[in-house]
Order: structure tokens, then C-alpha cells, then sequence
């Protein structure tokens, strides 16, 4: 029975193994590359079979299969894989910016963000109220700029009247999303992924679709008023919360974006 002696190192190595392969479930659930990772896990499965049973013609089949493959997975996978070392980076990022040091470098920015915050709640509630549609993109510590590229540089500073005179239906930078960095207006009209995510709502739209695709790819927020219903919805990691307030917006402003800031 030797075969249930485990080492220490090997209960590691299987905890380890199951939480890699955990976050890679949680990234690609409900997205067309689950069947794919369910395909290729099987193929993996059929290899080892074979393989124990001495089938030599399929192992060495299925072993060329498996040898390219790896080169095909990373190809298959690279947005799954950007994102799980984008969890990675963001995490360091956001532990490092709260350490002492960190606090005190950004402790100056906190009057302005709330404020700023505010600026785009108040400016949300105002769109809402018109049915004015809206797409807003927050950065944190991800890089936006092959976004901002695809638009028109602003670079002001955030104004309520701004950001509804950028959405109001007839104006030229209506159409696209809005990048807000350091809290400035940086850019408009950005073109944005749209997400897969088989699982969204069949109603959302374009707008709401780029505003869960920019959060699966980067760590930034998005934030959406509803042209048809006026609801205003915040996502964040691909995950949308739909018809919310604004004082839940400001709320939730307050804790997801400036917490990056501290």
C-alpha cells in the first residue's frame, strides 16, 4: 500500500497543482474557454490511459499532440493567462502601496479622489435621469494606454458637466468610453474588448459587454448608465452590479478605487 504514503512535499505539491488549476476554473467560467480547458484535460486523461496500458501507437500520437499543444495553449489561452498574472501583479501592487511608505506617498491624493468621485457619481445621477448613455473607465494599476490610444486625448480635469457633455446623444465623442486616470478625464471615445462571458445577460448591450471586457483583461473599474433604462451598473474582475444607486456608486468608488490610492 505504498501508494497512499505521501510525503509532506507531495501534499504540497498536490495543494498547489488544485489551487492553480481553482484559478484558472474561477478566470475562464462561462467563457468558451472552459470547453476548450475541459477538451484538453480530457485529451490528457486519454494520454495517460493509453500510456499505462502500453497502447505504444496512440501514446506516441496523443505524446506529439500533447508536446505541440503546449505552444497551442498558450496561444489558445494568452487573454486567460494575462489575466491570471495581471491577479498576480495587481495583488503585489496593492499590498506594496499599503505599506507605510506607500501611505504616506499617496496620502495627498485622497482629498482629490473623493472629490472626484463624487464628481462622477453627481454626473451619473445626472445621465441616469436623462437615460443619457454613458461608459466610464476608471484605472487603477493596470496600464490603459493601448485603450487611450483608441481615442481622443482630453487630459482635463474631472468636471460633472464634462462627462455629460462627452455622452449627450448628438456630440461627436458620445460614442465609446471615457478613461479616467489619476483622476483626470484622459481620454473619450476608446474602444474597448467586448467580453465573452456566455453567462451576461442576453439584454446588455455593446456598452455593458466593453465595460466587463476592459475589467477581465485589466484591474480597472467600469461604470455604466443605461441608455434604454437610465439604471447606472459598476463592474469590477468581470462581475457587474446592475441598477444600483448613486450613493451605492460612491460607495462602492470609495472603497474599490481609492483603497489603491492609500
Amino acid at each position: 500500500m505504498d501508494f497512499i504514503n505521501f510525503s509532506f512535499i507531495e501534499i504540497i505539491d498536490i495543494l498547489m497543482v488544485a489551487f492553480i488549476f481553482y484559478q484558472i476554473y474561477k478566470l475562464i467560467k462561462g467563457t468558451a474557454a472552459l470547453n476548450i480547458f475541459v477538451a484538453v484535460i480530457l485529451v490528457y486523461v486519454i494520454y495517460l490511459i493509453v500510456k499505462l496500458l502500453k497502447m505504444e501507437l496512440m501514446t506516441m500520437i496523443l505524446g506529439q499532440f500533447i508536446g505541440v499543444g503546449v505552444i497551442a495553449l498558450i496561444i489558445l489561452f494568452q487573454q486567460e493567462i494575462r489575466k491570471f498574472l495581471l491577479r498576480i501583479g495587481t495583488n503585489y501592487v496593492t499590498r506594496s502601496r499599503s505599506s507605510f511608505i506607500g501611505k504616506i506617498f499617496s496620502q495627498a491624493n485622497n482629498e482629490a479622489s473623493n472629490a472626484s468621485n463624487s464628481t462622477i457619481v453627481e454626473a451619473c445621477r445626472s445621465m441616469s435621469e436623462s437615460k443619457t448613455g454613458a461608459l466610464i473607465i476608471m484605472g487603477r494599476a493596470s496600464s490603459l494606454q493601448m485603450y487611450v490610444e483608441t481615442g481622443d486625448i482630453i487630459d482635463a480635469k474631472i468636471n460633472a458637466r464634462l462627462l455629460e457633455n462627452i455622452f449627450f446623444k448628438n456630440a461627436p465623442l458620445h460614442d465609446g468610453a471615457v478613461i479616467i486616470i489619476n483622476n483626470k478625464i484622459h481620454s473619450a471615445r476608446c474602444i474597448l474588448p467586448s467580453s465573452e462571458n456566455f453567462e451576461l445577460p442576453a439584454h446588455f448591450g455593446m456598452r455593458h459587454r466593453a465595460a466587463v471586457g476592459i475589467t477581465e483583461v485589466t484591474d480597472a473599474v467600469s461604470i455604466v448608465v443605461s441608455e434604454e433604462t437610465g439604471r447606472i451598473s459598476y463592474v469590477e474582475n468581470g462581475k457587474i452590479e446592475n441598477n444600483i444607486s448613486p450613493e451605492y456608486l460612491l460607495t462602492l468608488l470609495e472603497k474599490n478605487v481609492n483603497s489603491d490610492r492609500k
